[in-house]
């Protein structure tokens, strides 16, 4: 409900001195509620509070500092550069790029520039659509608290080259900084062409705790034991836990999908003539995304201020799977199976040549496992492997 009709100020006052006599049960959102207001409007009126006391509470013009028809024309015509070099960037971008590279001008706030790349005729009016509610954030999904805590990648969505052939955009990013670690253009969705540049990305940038795909190859293999493909169990052996979002659930893998969308106004229209052209666009929209391109959710820094590699080196050789010793182990055969007392399972042919753990959980029951991964269990009386999938790190 909106604020009551007797003096605002008196009622924002009330508001500040409610925050600082809350007792300690109560929260900001607590008294925000009690007085009607958003949190958001809360927190406005305690900061105003904080920097001017009483009389920072009062109503403020809205007027802009410094209206369109007043902006010097130097600096017009270098936001109008900036942004015909630019053409994607709003004007909050065009506003933090230009203070940070210019901060002795007196640049006119965003809402001015915007003003003035409607008159230049930058800004093409778009008819509203009906906005998806975000839902990035999943209970199953891994938080990044740090660089390299979540690698996300996917395909670009195919395109064709003017030369004829068709362009596969591998893109794989760093979920925490947003920082791009590579755009490369591939001429299929291959697993042999995938991995090689997947172990570029290792070899350059170190290993990630997990890395968030979709279902689609060659991240899954979807007629395979819990859709795992080749890149999945090569991952497992290196430490990186792999982690799918939901079918159907794009949204899931948010930041990434973003980033394609910018990538795809940037650098791919109109499309190159050449793969080599293209990846040369490639890498020059990367320096720049990574490098200049404020990012609203950094703070409006660029991803290059927060990104770092990891500490995880990739290893010369592949590691071995650890097993406790109370574990049976056994090696998948060419055809996907192991052998229990002369009884075979069928397992995948995607791990043919891995070891896997068998530990009994009940009588006549036992749980198989690759490294970390959980496949299933299998029930001696009814000679049965039963699929269920877990990711269960040994401690």
């Amino acid at each position: 409900m909106p604020w009551r009709t007797e003096s605002l100020m008196t009622q924002r006052l009330e508001f500040v001195q409610a925050v600082m006599r809350r007792a300690a049960h109560q929260t900001i959102l607590d008294i925000c509620r009690a007085h009607g207001i958003s949190e958001r409007v809360g927190h406005k009126w305690l900061t105003r509070f904080a920097a001017g006391g009483p009389a920072a509470l009062g109503d403020r013009s809205h007027a802009p500092h410094l209206p369109a028809h007043q902006v010097p024309r130097p600096l017009v015509d270098a936001i109008i550069a900036l942004r015909e070099q630019e053409p994607s960037w709003g004007a909050r971008k065009l506003c933090d790029v230009l203070r940070r590279e210019q901060p002795t001008q007196p640049w006119p706030a965003p809402s001015t520039i915007t003003t003035l790349l409607k008159q230049a005729g930058l800004i093409v009016p778009r008819r509203r659509t009906h906005r998806e509610r975000a839902a990035w954030a999943h209970t199953a999904l891994t938080s990044a608290a740090a660089p390299n805590d979540v690698w996300t990648a996917d395909f670009k969505g195919e395109f064709r080259l003017r030369a004829g052939p068709y362009c596969y955009p591998l893109t794989i990013g760093d979920l925490y900084s947003r920082y791009v670690l590579t755009v490369t253009a591939l001429p299929s969705t291959a697993h042999g062409t995938a991995a090689a540049h997947f172990r570029r990305c290792f070899a350059t940038f170190g290993l990630p705790r997990v890395i968030r795909t979709d279902n689609g190859v060659p991240f899954g293999a979807p007629c395979a034991l819990g859709g795992l493909s080749p890149l999945a169990v090569w991952w497992i052996r290196l430490g990186i836990r792999p982690e799918r979002i939901e079918r159907g659930q794009p949204q899931q893998n948010g930041a990434h999908e973003r980033m394609h969308r910018t990538l795809k106004a940037e650098a791919t229209r109109p499309p190159s003539a050449s793969v080599e052209a293209q990846q040369q666009r490639f890498d020059r929209w990367r320096r720049t995304f990574n490098e200049r391109r404020p990012h609203e959710a950094l703070g409006n820094t660029p991803p290059a201020a927060h990104y770092q590699p990891s500490r995880r080196p990739l290893p010369r050789q592949l590691p071995r799977l650890e097993y406790p010793p109370e574990v049976e182990v056994r090696r998948v055969d060419a055809a996907g199976c192991i052998k229990w007392r002369t009884t075979p399972i069928f397992l995948s042919t995607t791990l043919a040549g891995e070891y896997v753990s068998l530990r009994e959980t009940a009588d006549a029951e036992w749980t198989i496992a690759f490294g970390p991964l959980t496949l299933g269990s299998y029930s001696v009386p009814l000679l049965a492997f039963h699929e269920a999938l877990a990711w269960t790190p040994h401690p």
